[in-house]
């Protein structure tokens, strides 16, 4: 517990060290205004699109001790001068006694003690506000009245980020900044692009008067910029300049005096956003100045994580897992559904990639049980980019509507579309109507993105299935397009994908079940019955090498899998999916998996293929840029990891899924922190694994479909604790060691108090199962069962 700990109680983790291994974040707000905050203070912020609306400069690769977007200060005077303090522990720790950062349900609360006094700034952004508020107190513990000035400040980049990088010329050209006075006398620093003026207004005020400001960089620095943010020169100076930049790097800083007497706590906030005229961030500014419009504002982001929380809500002898499916990874899912790729540590906003459209059917799934109507909402935001022919453009800009086929624009020669994008929208709409039982989703009507044709929702993944059905390959397998769900596997026309094959029957097996439900179609429901046995037959006969599946056939013919390939000679997903799909026959899949666990897994997770190729092959792509173990290339690719734990449980194996399953919770990394280095409270997309020299190591955390797809294999697989269309279904496949837990579901309106009891010290099995006391048949809480609920439900369930 080097750097904080799990406080669940608070739904908070607390860092107690700040000099984590790399910048820890927490996002506030969401894509229409908002961003992310470091441990340290630092906040990258947008409004709307990173890319083309940025407001804070925070640039990735600086140092960590160096200032990135925002910051404060506070100044002491003493018989030699001035004295600085961060109560941000950047740009200067100097002084600082005890420091502590609680990373909460999108807030974050900096407590910094100085002794003779100490800060406490709660950070976040109010529901539907463009504006980031900082809630300063500062309370005074000496015996004698502190005098001090307080000092926020924050750098603006270019609206246009790229540009913020690669113009020194024209951007800085265009940057200006004034100061304004409102009403009751508080000052208003204005900043926007020249071209932005009237239309798109940063702003920077404080609740508490300032006796002076700077907006230029090069002045507030001092010395030509020679100065540095540690010790800024300006500091040295009784007030600061009031320079009203109007060109140069623009930043925004307040010197706010401060009196406090012995005992007392002085109590203000900062306030950094975007409005569309100068009177509209006065009025902001003006309102925000208001302690109880400022606490009810936070009250609404504790009452929003309160109830999103109150779903699921699990107690079970792993305090890792606890932690991770009522708190974080939940709340990890929420902030990936919403920010999908676009901006995070990693993953930095500057370019178009926008929304993936495989990445946002499975990310949605993350919150369906707790937001299905915003669920729904999404799902019919995602169809509008289907192509009509079934398959799906790559990624879409959610705020332009426009779509693009993604990176197969740069291999020109290579197939341009994805093999596997349009077969997730099956999965996602039918997770959708489990939870909800709403089959009327199915009649809507959605515009093709190619076409001015509309169909149903039903339609729409018939057509997904109907594209994969008819574009297989000559081993009779799917073709695999550009690339399947492993984007950097390339190869040329013609390459067959036994991933696709087993996505496409997971999504038939799913389609034949949903029309089942629906009593739809008894003949399409018969036909697609027949291209599941048939795809499944073709399956066994030509990817099974013995002891596991191949992954790929490639325009040669050649496996790529296989017990004789030198390099990448077994991948995960070829296993889990063949499982998860049903086609492994079980004596196929106790060997698959067997052979995943003796070639892939490690204690830091199962890595997504073994060995990993030795230097660059253009022939097969960007999978071969990265060294061995680093990323697709053999590393632990934790997204993947999921779906071997699902597969675990189909069999029975909880001991071996749960063990899968807290090799990669990011709870469990904790205390191997300064090898793992990433946030313990959010999954990270890879790890480096034990073919790479820094095994252990984390990276590109919070966005990734690692968070709900380790949710459901939580909840749903291991716990059991699973929707199906005909209810809620039981079905917990545990470690042996557990001899019960509980869990609290709310379903279709319903709150349902589950309790688990292994007497027999088994994995799974429901023997006795029994609602509100009453012995029933089976393991599922029916729609017949939960008609005759009135508002709760006592569900116990025995294993035997």
């Amino acid at each position: 517990m080097k750097y904080g700990y799990f406080d669940d109680d608070s739904k908070e983790y607390v860092i107690t060290n700040p000099l984590t291994p790399v910048k820890w974040i927490n996002y506030i707000g969401t894509i229409a205004f908002g961003g992310f905050v470091d441990h340290t203070g630092g906040a990258l912020l947008c409004c709307g699109d990173p890319a083309l609306n940025r407001i804070t400069r925070y640039l990735s690769f600086l140092p960590a001790g160096e200032m990135r977007g925002t910051t404060a200060y506070i100044r002491i005077k003493d018989a030699s001068g001035y004295r600085l303090l961060s109560p941000f522990y950047l740009p200067s720790p100097e002084g600082i006694i005890s420091y502590e950062c609680r990373i909460g349900t999108q807030y974050l609360i900096i407590r910094t003690d100085f002794g003779e006094f100490e800060s406490e700034i709660c950070i976040f952004v109010p529901v539907g506000e463009k504006l980031e508020i900082r809630d300063v107190r500062i309370h005074n513990k000496s015996g004698k009245s502190l005098t001090l000035d307080f000092i926020p400040a924050a750098e603006y980049s270019h609206f246009d980020a790229l540009k913020q990088l690669t113009n020194a010329d024209w951007v800085p050209q265009t940057m200006q900044s004034r100061a304004v006075k409102s009403s009751s006398g508080r000052t208003v620093l204005l900043q926007s692009a020249y071209m932005n003026r009237d239309t798109m207004l940063n702003f920077f005020s404080s609740s508490r008067a300032a006796s002076s400001f700077e907006t230029d960089r090069r002045i507030f620095l001092g010395s030509n910029e020679y100065g540095s943010w540690k010790s800024p020169v300006s500091m040295e100076a009784a007030e600061l300049s009031e320079t009203e930049a109007k060109r140069g790097d623009n930043i925004a800083a307040l010197m706010i005096p401060l009196e406090i007497a012995p005992g007392k706590t002085e109590r203000f906030f900062t306030m950094l956003g975007q409005a569309d005229s100068e009177a509209g961030a006065v009025s902001a500014v003006e309102r925000f100045s208001s302690e109880d419009e400022v606490d009810s504002a936070f009250s609404n982001i504790k009452s929003f994580w309160d109830e999103h929380l109150s779903y699921f809500n699990a107690d079970t002898p792993a305090d890792d897992m606890n932690s991770m499916v009522n708190i974080h990874n939940p709340r990890q899912c929420y902030i990936t559904k919403n920010w999908a790729r676009y901006l995070s540590i990693y993953q930095t906003g500057y370019g178009a990639r926008g929304i993936g459209f495989r990445d946002a059917c499975q990310d949605v799934c993350g919150i369906i049980s707790q937001k299905p109507a915003e669920a729904a909402d999404y799902l019919l935001e995602i169809l509008k980019t289907q192509k009509s022919n079934g398959s799906a453009m790559h990624q879409y800009n959610p705020l332009s509507g426009e779509a693009h086929p993604g990176e197969t624009e740069e291999m020109p020669d290579r197939p341009q579309y994805y093999g596997d994008d349009h077969l997730w929208a099956v999965y996602a709409v039918c997770s959708l109507i489990k939870e909800t039982g709403d089959t009327a989703f199915l009649d809507k009507e959605i515009r093709f993105y190619d076409s001015d044709e509309s169909a149903t929702v039903l339609e729409h993944l018939l057509r997904a299935l109907k594209f994969t059905g008819e574009n297989t390959g000559a081993h009779g397998l799917p073709l695999l397009g550009f690339a399947d769900w492993n984007d950097t596997v390339n190869l040329p026309a013609g390459a067959e994908s036994s991933f696709i094959a087993c996505l496409y029957g997971f999504a038939l097996s799913e389609m034949i079940q949903l029309l089942e439900y629906c009593s739809l179609d008894t003949a399409l429901a018969e036909n697609l019955q027949s291209d599941y046995v048939k795809m499944k037959d073709i399956f066994n006969a030509e990817a099974w090498v013995g002891d596991w599946y191949v992954r790929y056939f490639d325009h040669r013919g050649k496996a790529l899998g296989a017990p004789e390939d030198r390099y990448a000679s077994i991948f995960a997903n070829a296993q889990s999916w063949a499982v998860l799909s049903g086609f492994a026959p079980r004596d196929r899949a106790v060997r698959a998996l067997d052979s995943v666990n003796r070639r892939l897994a490690t204690e830091a997770g199962i890595k997504l293929m073994s060995p990993g190729y030795e230097g660059y092959d253009p022939e097969k792509g960007g999978v071969t840029t990265y060294p061995p173990g680093a990323k697709e290339n053999a590393g632990i690719f934790l997204h993947a990891n999921p779906w071997v734990m699902i597969a675990e449980t189909m069999l029975g194996n909880g001991e071996r899924a749960f063990e899968y399953y807290s090799a990669i919770n990011p709870a469990s990394k904790n205390k191997i922190i300064d090898t793992y280095e990433c946030e313990p409270y959010c999954y990270a997309q890879n790890i480096l694994s034990d073919e790479h020299p820094g095994f252990g190591l984390g990276r590109n955390s919070w966005l990734t479909g690692s968070a709900a797809w380790a949710y459901r294999a939580a909840t749903e697989y291991i716990l059991g604790i699973r929707p199906v269309f005909e209810g809620l279904k039981i079905d917990p496949c545990i470690p042996a060691s557990w001899e019960r837990f509980t869990v609290k579901r709310k379903f279709r309106g319903i709150d349902i108090s589950i309790k688990i009891l292994n007497p027999e010290s088994c994995c799974g099995s429901v023997r006795e199962f029994r609602i509100n006391g009453r012995l029933c048949p089976g393991n599922v809480i029916t729609e017949e069962l939960l008609s005759e609920i009135s508002g709760s439900a006592e569900v116990e369930a025995v294993l035997l």
